[in-house]
C-alpha cells in the first residue's frame, strides 16, 4: 500500500531540500513539472506531503524561495498540480495573530493577511496587504497582483506613516491601482487623522511612485502680509529634465502688486562637475499706492557655483562662485540662510588656473565685490597671472661635488595684468562708463641667493626688478583764479587723464644676515619637562634709487601763483600698481623673533608621553634706521606676537613706539624722546585682540562628529541647509564667542591717545528636553549699543511621520515669528499648515 500522507518533523528532515527519496514507496507516474527552477523551502516546526492530491504544508515559520520569490509564514500549503500557494498566520497563546505572510519579489514587499498565489501565471489574490511603496504606505482590504506585478486594490489607504497598524493619518480610498516604479492612482479620497475622517476630499489621488528624480508641480504656501496683503509663495514647477541636470521654476504673487519670479537650475556629471544656476527677479510693493509710507521696489539676484572634480584634469581647474544681487533683494526676498541677510559685503569669482610641467602656472580670473550700504560696486575683469617658478640658471642639470657660489643663485618671474572698474549701482554701465576703468601690467623678477657663513648664519642677498605698464597717466597744471564784478572764482589745480602708453621700471637691491639662537631649560621632576626659547635675530639693508630725479621722468612739478615752491606731483597718481618711489632710501632693518614653548608630561599621549604648548608664538621687534635722510633717520620701534595657551583662547598683541617728540601740532620732530621728555619710546598706539571660542556638548555629540569628519557630503549639505538642519541625536551642545578689541591711537587734535574698545559676544545651544523635543537658541550681545544683538529662538517636535516647528526672532531687523507642522516624506510636502508674521510686516 501507498500511504495518503507522509509527515517529517524537522528532526528527521533538512531544512533546506528541493528532493527526497523514501524507500518501498510507489509514487503516481511522474508529471511533466511547471517549476522553472530549483525550490527551497523549510519550517520551523514540521513538513507534511499529500501524495495523492500533491500538496505540501510547512507549519511555523514556513519559508519558501523560487527564483527571485520568496514567501515566509506561519502557515504554507502548496497545491503542485493548481501551481498555488496559499498563506496566512496563526495566532498565539494571547491571541495575537503571528508569522503573517511576508512576500517578496525582487524589490517588492508586502504583508499580508491571506494569501493566494499562482506561481506560474505570477497572480495573486491577497487580503489585509501593507506594503512600502517609495517613501509612502499601502494598506489594502482585498488585492489583485497581476502577471506584470500592477495591483489593483479594493477599499484601502496611502499613508507615508510607518505604523502596520493604525497608522497617524491616511488617505482613504475605494479603490486603486498601482504602477511599481511609476505611479499610485487611486478612486475618491478623503484624509483621516489619528483616524478620524476629515472634511478634506479629492476626487482622485495621484502619488509618484517613481525613484529618482520626478517633474510636478510645487504647491505654493498662502497665508496674509500686513503690507503685501494675501499672497501665494515658493509656488511653481519642478521639470526633472534628465539625471544630469534639473530646472526649478518658483514664483510669489501678492494681493498688492507685488510679485517675484525665481528659477533655479542644477547639473551634476559624476567625477566631472557640478553647479547651481539661480536667478532672481522681484517687484516689491510696500503699503498702499498714494499713500505716504508706499514703497516699489525692483530687485535682483544672479547666483552660479560651479566647482570642477579633482579627479577630471589634475592639472587645470575651473571653478566658480558668483554672488550678485541688488541693495535690497534679501531683505525683502530672504534667502534660506540667516547669514546671507545679516550680510552687507557680496563677493564673487571666476577662476581657471592651469600649471605646464609644474614648472609654469597661470591664472585667469573674474572678480566681482559689492557693498549694500554704501552701494559700491568693484569689477577686476580679467585678472591673469603668470608664474614661473624659481629655477638656478648657472647650475648644471647634473650635480657634481659641492655647489658653487654662484650657482646659489636662483631667478623668479611673475607676470600680472588687470582691468578695474569702480562705481555705485546707480551708474552702472553708464555712458562712456569704459573710460572709468583702470588697468594696467605689472613685471615682476626676483633674483636670490642665500649662502651659509661661519655654519650657522644665512647670508641672503637680493635684487628685485619691476616694470609697470599702463595705458594712461595724468598731468596736472594750475588754473589761475577769475576775478569779475560779480564773483571770484579762486585758482585750483587741474587734473588731466593723458591716453596712451606709459611705462614705469624701478629696482631695488636688499642684503640680510640672520641666525637662530636656542635655549633650553630642563627640569628634573613635576608636571613641566622643559621651556624652550628660540630667537632669531636679523640685519637687512635695503637700497632704492632716486625715482623721483627729472631724469625718469615719473614725477614732475607744478606751482601757483600763491605758492612759489612747486609741488611735486606723480604721474602714475591713482595707477593700480602705483608708481616707482620718488625718494632715495637706504636702510637698515634690525629685528628680532622670539617663540617660546613649554613641555609638560601627557598620560594621554602614549607615544612621548608628553605635550607641547606654545606660550609664545613669533614675538617680533623691529625697527629701520634710513641712512639716506637728514633726519628722522629712525623709523618708529613695532612690536608684535601672539599667542594660544588654552584652547579656544587666542591673544594678539602689537605697538609702535616712537623716538622722536611731538611738537605742539602733533607732528614729528628730529628731537629725541629722551632729550625732550626724558624717556626712551614714546607710546603711538597699541592694539590688544583677544579671542574666545569655547564649545561644549555631549559625549554622543563628540563621537558623531568624529564619526562624520570625513564626510563631504554631510558637511556640504549640513552647510548649504544649517537652518533647516534639526540632528535628535545630539541630546545637547552650546557654544560662546567672545572676541575684544582695545586700540589706543594718537589723536593729533586732542593731543593724546584715544582708548577705543569693541566687543562682540555670541551664543548657540541646542537642547533635546525630551527624546522628541528640542530648543535651539542663538543670540548675542552688541556692547555698542548695549541690547541683545541678532536672537532666534526655535522649537523643533518630533511627531513620527509629521514634524511640528516654531521659530521666533523677537526683536531687531529681521523680527518674525513662524509655525508650521507638516509631513516629513517629500511625496506629501505640501500637506502642511504655515502661520507667520514675517519681519517685512514690520515696517
Amino acid at each position: 500500500m501507498v500511504p495518503d500522507t507522509l509527515v517529517l518533523t524537522s528532526d528527521s528532515i533538512p531544512l533546506v531540500a528541493d528532493t527526497m527519496e523514501v524507500d518501498s514507496v510507489a509514487f503516481p507516474p511522474e508529471k511533466k513539472s511547471s517549476l522553472e527552477a530549483r525550490v527551497d523551502y523549510k519550517s520551523e516546526d514540521s513538513l507534511r506531503f499529500e501524495i495523492k492530491s500533491q500538496r505540501m504544508y510547512l507549519f511555523n515559520q514556513g519559508d519558501i524561495t523560487y527564483t527571485n520569490i520568496n514567501l515566509k509564514a506561519n502557515y504554507i500549503e502548496i497545491d503542485f498540480p493548481n501551481n498555488m500557494i496559499y498563506a496566512h498566520g496563526s495566532r498565539d497563546s494571547l491571541d495575537k495573530e503571528i508569522g503573517v505572510p511576508e512576500f517578496t519579489q525582487g524589490d517588492m514587499k508586502f504583508k499580508s493577511k491571506i494569501m493566494n498565489y499562482n506561481y506560474k501565471t505570477k497572480k495573486g489574490y491577497i487580503r489585509r496587504v501593507f506594503t512600502q511603496q517609495d517613501e509612502g504606505y499601502l494598506h489594502g482590504d482585498i488585492v489583485k497582483k497581476m502577471a506584470d506585478d500592477v495591483t489593483y486594490m479594493n477599499t484601502g489607504s496611502y499613508t507615508t506613516c510607518s505604523l502596520e497598524e493604525h497608522p497617524h493619518f491616511e488617505f482613504r480610498f475605494t479603490r486603486a491601482k498601482v504602477i511599481p516604479d511609476n505611479k499610485i492612482i487611486t478612486g475618491s479620497a478623503y484624509l483621516a487623522i489619528a483616524e478620524v475622517p476629515t472634511p478634506l476630499f479629492i476626487p482622485f489621488g495621484y502619488f509618484p511612485n517613481k525613484r529618482g528624480q520626478r517633474s510636478g508641480i510645487i504647491i505654493p504656501t498662502y497665508g496674509e502680509s500686513a503690507n503685501r496683503g494675501f499672497f501665494l509663495e515658493n509656488g511653481g514647477y519642478y521639470w526633472a529634465i534628465n539625471q544630469y541636470m534639473d530646472l526649478t521654476i518658483m514664483g510669489d504673487i501678492y494681493s498688492r502688486g507685488s510679485w517675484a519670479l525665481k528659477p533655479t537650475f542644477n547639473y551634476v556629471k559624476r567625477y566631472k562637475y557640478n553647479g547651481i544656476l539661480k536667478l532672481g527677479y522681484a517687484i516689491n510693493k510696500l503699503g498702499f499706492k498714494g499713500s505716504p509710507n508706499y514703497e516699489r521696489r525692483e530687485d535682483f539676484e544672479f547666483r552660479w557655483v560651479h566647482t570642477q572634480d579633482r579627479k577630471a584634469r589634475p592639472n587645470s581647474n575651473f571653478s566658480a562662485n558668483v554672488n550678485i544681487v541688488s541693495n535690497t533683494f534679501n531683505k525683502y526676498n530672504p534667502s534660506s540662510s540667516t547669514e546671507a541677510y545679516l550680510s552687507n559685503t557680496f563677493q564673487s569669482s571666476i577662476n581657471y588656473s592651469t600649471s605646464f610641467g609644474g614648472k609654469y602656472f597661470l591664472n585667469l580670473n573674474f572678480n566681482h565685490s559689492q557693498n549694500t550700504i554704501t552701494k559700491e560696486i568693484n569689477f577686476a575683469f580679467p585678472q591673469i597671472s603668470f608664474s614661473v617658478n624659481q629655477f638656478y640658471p648657472f647650475r648644471k642639470k647634473v650635480r657634481v661635488g659641492k655647489l658653487k657660489w654662484y650657482e646659489q643663485i636662483g631667478l623668479k618671474y611673475n607676470l600680472d595684468l588687470e582691468n578695474r572698474y569702480n562705481t555705485y549701482d546707480s551708474s552702472l554701465f553708464r555712458p562712456g562708463w569704459f573710460k572709468d576703468m583702470q588697468n594696467g601690467i605689472r613685471h615682476n623678477i626676483p633674483i636670490s641667493g642665500t649662502w651659509r657663513i661661519f655654519k650657522y648664519i644665512n647670508f641672503t642677498n637680493s635684487l628685485h626688478l619691476r616694470d609697470r605698464m599702463y595705458f594712461s597717466y595724468i598731468n596736472r597744471s594750475w588754473i589761475d583764479s577769475v576775478i569779475t564784478a560779480d564773483t571770484t572764482i579762486p585758482g585750483y589745480y587741474k587734473t588731466d587723464t593723458i591716453y596712451g602708453f606709459k611705462n614705469a621700471f624701478d629696482f631695488n637691491f636688499s642684503s640680510s644676515i640672520n641666525t637662530r639662537i636656542y635655549g633650553m631649560f630642563q627640569f628634573k621632576g613635576g608636571p613641566i619637562v622643559a621651556i624652550r626659547h628660540m630667537l632669531t635675530p636679523a640685519i637687512t639693508f635695503s637700497y632704492t634709487p632716486n625715482f623721483g630725479a627729472p631724469g625718469w621722468g615719473y614725477y614732475k612739478e607744478v606751482s601757483n601763483d600763491t605758492n612759489p615752491v612747486p609741488t611735486r606731483y606723480s604721474v602714475f597718481q591713482g595707477s593700480m600698481y602705483g608708481g616707482p618711489p620718488g625718494d632715495q632710501s637706504g636702510l637698515v632693518t634690525f629685528s628680532l623673533s622670539n617663540n617660546l614653548e613649554m613641555k609638560i608630561r601627557n598620560r594621554k599621549d602614549t607615544v612621548t608621553g608628553t605635550k607641547k604648548i606654545v606660550l609664545i608664538d613669533n614675538f617680533v621687534i623691529s625697527a629701520s634706521y634710513d641712512i639716506s635722510k637728514d633726519s628722522l633717520n629712525w623709523s618708529p620701534i613695532t612690536m608684535s606676537g601672539r599667542t594660544s595657551i588654552f584652547k579656544g583662547l587666542n591673544i594678539q598683541y602689537s605697538s609702535r613706539w616712537d623716538p622722536y617728540a611731538l611738537d605742539s601740532l602733533g607732528r614729528r620732530t628730529n628731537a629725541s624722546e629722551w632729550k625732550v621728555n626724558h624717556r626712551l619710546l614714546r607710546l603711538d598706539n597699541t592694539t590688544w585682540d583677544i579671542g574666545l571660542n569655547y564649545s561644549l556638548s555631549s559625549d554622543k555629540a563628540k563621537k558623531k562628529k568624529e564619526a562624520t569628519k570625513g564626510t563631504e557630503q554631510e558637511r556640504e549639505d549640513l552647510s548649504r541647509y544649517y537652518d533647516y538642519y534639526i540632528d535628535f541625536d545630539i541630546p545637547w551642545s552650546f557654544s560662546v564667542n567672545y572676541n575684544f578689541r582695545y586700540t589706543a591711537a594718537w589723536n593729533t587734535t586732542e593731543k593724546k591717545r584715544v582708548p577705543k574698545i569693541i566687543q562682540t559676544l555670541s551664543f548657540n545651544g541646542q537642547l533635546n528636553i525630551t527624546p522628541k523635543w528640542k530648543i535651539t537658541l542663538t543670540t548675542g550681545w552688541d556692547f555698542t549699543n548695549n541690547q541683545l544683538g541678532y536672537t532666534s529662538v526655535n522649537i523643533y517636535r518630533d511627531l513620527h511621520c509629521w514634524e511640528m516647528s516654531f521659530g521666533w526672532v523677537p526683536k531687531g531687523a529681521q523680527q518674525q515669528w513662524n509655525f508650521s507642522i507638516n509631513v516629513k516624506a517629500t511625496v506629501l510636502q505640501d500637506l502642511k499648515l504655515n502661520k507667520k508674521k514675517d519681519f517685512r510686516d514690520y515696517y
